[in-house]
């Protein structure tokens, strides 16, 4: 039987692990997109990103990744100027590589292209090796009832716990 944590992404959110940090979160993704499966991958950064990000100085909610030429690139991701690099700084908005294997690459392509889904990213995070990561989901758009559902059954869960609590 296995101990610990299923996923290795949850094994790094220890408390004790001074590396792992949550730098930017997509809370709306969730609520927009059926999110069907998701990956961890690299970003290729410069060095004045790598300073604006330990400052915890980023934006991923307006941004989406996209299969460009046999390369997945994050677009539209927002990483604040840092102040000290002046000289040698960043562009905000630019594309930022991201960095996975060939055969996942060829799958978010496939899911991308074929079966109408969208690569939305989820979590911006140091890794517990202290390296920038990307989690990304593979998602479904979700119709406005979709929506409505999904805040019915929040609510519900919600109400719940609530009458269990008074009861209980």
């Amino acid at each position: 039987m296995r101990q610990g944590p299923i996923c290795p992404f949850m094994a790094a959110r220890k408390k004790d692990n001074p590396n792992y940090k949550v730098i930017a979160e997509n809370r709306r993704a969730r609520y927009d997109y059926a999110i069907e499966d998701d990956l961890e991958c690299g970003i290729v950064l410069q060095g004045s990103e790598v300073k604006s990000l330990r400052q915890g100085q980023a934006n991923i909610a307006e941004s989406y990744a996209a299969v460009e030429d046999g390369e997945l690139w994050l677009i539209n991701s927002y990483i604040a100027p840092y102040e000290q690099a002046k000289t040698w700084g960043h562009e905000e908005r630019r594309k930022r590589k991201l960095l996975v294997s060939k055969k996942e690459l060829a799958r978010l392509w496939d899911a991308t292209r074929r079966k109408g889904m969208t690569l939305v990213p989820l979590v911006l995070y140091f890794n517990h090796k202290g390296l920038a990561k990307l989690k990304l989901g593979i998602a479904r758009g979700k119709k406005t009832r979709d929506k409505r559902a999904t805040e019915a059954k929040r609510d519900w869960q919600r109400q719940k716990a609530r009458l269990l609590r008074e009861r209980g």
